[in-house]
C-alpha cells in the first residue's frame, strides 16, 4: 500500500475547547488527512470512481470539524476519520491530523496536533 492522497493544511474556524471562550467566540483549525490506497487502476483508466475524490474528501473533513462543537480534538479527529473511511471504499487507512495552533497555553509554542489513524484491517466486525 505505498500510493496515498494528501490534504494539507484544510482550514476551518470551530468552536471546540474545554474552556467558555474557545466555544463561544470559535478559533482556526487545519486539517492535515492522508489517505492510503492502491490508486493504480483509477490511475490506467484515469477513473475517478476507482480513486478518492479529494474535493468530497475536504468536504467530510471540513463539514465535521466546522459541525457539533467538541471538548477535546481528540473526538474531531476520530469523528473525521472514521467519516473518510466509511465513505471511501478504495482505502486501506487514514490519518487525521488536528491542529490548534491557538490552543490556550500560556506559554510560547508553534502548534498542538492529534492525530487518529483508522485502518481496515482493525475494524472490528
Amino acid at each position: 500500500m505505498a500510493d496515498r492522497i494528501e490534504l494539507k493544511g484544510l482550514r476551518v474556524h470551530a468552536h471546540h475547547g474545554v474552556l467558555e471562550h474557545e466555544t463561544r467566540h470559535g478559533q482556526g483549525f487545519s486539517l492535515d488527512i492522508v489517505c492510503w490506497l492502491d490508486f493504480a487502476d483509477a490511475a490506467a483508466g484515469d477513473d475517478l470512481n476507482l480513486t478518492v475524490n479529494y474535493a468530497d474528501l475536504a468536504q467530510l473533513a471540513h463539514d465535521i470539524a466546522a459541525g457539533t462543537p467538541r471538548q477535546l480534538v481528540e473526538t474531531v479527529a476520530s469523528e473525521i476519520a472514521d467519516a473518510v473511511l466509511g465513505s471511501f471504499e478504495a482505502l486501506h487507512a487514514v490519518e487525521v491530523t488536528v491542529h490548534k495552533p491557538h490552543a490556550p497555553i500560556p506559554l510560547l509554542f508553534d502548534d498542538v496536533a492529534v492525530i487518529a489513524r483508522r485502518s481496515r484491517k482493525n475494524l472490528k466486525g
